[in-house]
């Protein structure tokens, strides 16, 4: 049977299409201004609404992959290791995945309440930072507490 043939569908919540609409808007805008500049007519401020498109699209990109368990790996190693040993690498590993996200997200906190009140903005459309900053926050807190809730209960195969 072929691999990418499914026998179900795919079922597809709220965060599927966040993201596909943020990744539309970015593809429609950038498509828009590169036509417009070869004919003459830029786009103005088409590269701060790409910036503000993708936010959301990378964000739920990696909130499905995670909670799906569908990123990218190389198992060269841990396939050879005793099954035990395998799921403590995996814990492990969603560990420092879960300290790394924890620590982009107090970061983004930190610099969303040092700027919050300094009303950000982008330099051409005038497009508010506040929601973009609070958007990568957030991802990132459910991204770490989805890789500690890994921690605790590691599968083999994610």
């Amino acid at each position: 049977m072929d691999e990418l043939k499914q026998d179900e569908p795919v079922s597809r919540g709220p965060l599927f299409y966040i993201g596909a609409a943020g990744l539309m808007t970015m593809m429609v805008v950038e498509t828009a201004a590169v036509i417009g500049r070869r004919i003459g007519m830029p786009v103005t401020g088409a590269l701060e609404i790409a910036q503000v498109a993708i936010v959301p699209a990378a964000c739920a990109a990696m909130l499905i992959a995670t909670l799906k368990g569908a990123h990218a790996a190389v198992h060269m190693l841990t396939d050879r290791m005793p099954e035990s040993a395998q799921r403590w690498a995996l814990g492990f590993g969603s560990i420092l995945a879960g300290l790394c996200f924890a620590a982009l997200a107090g970061g983004s906190a930190w610099l969303a309440m040092e700027y919050w009140n300094s009303f950000e903005e982008s330099e051409v459309l005038d497009i508010p930072f506040r929601p973009l900053r609070a958007t990568v926050t957030l991802a990132a807190a459910a991204l770490s507490l989805a890789f500690f809730h890994r921690a605790r209960r590691p599968r083999k195969g994610e």
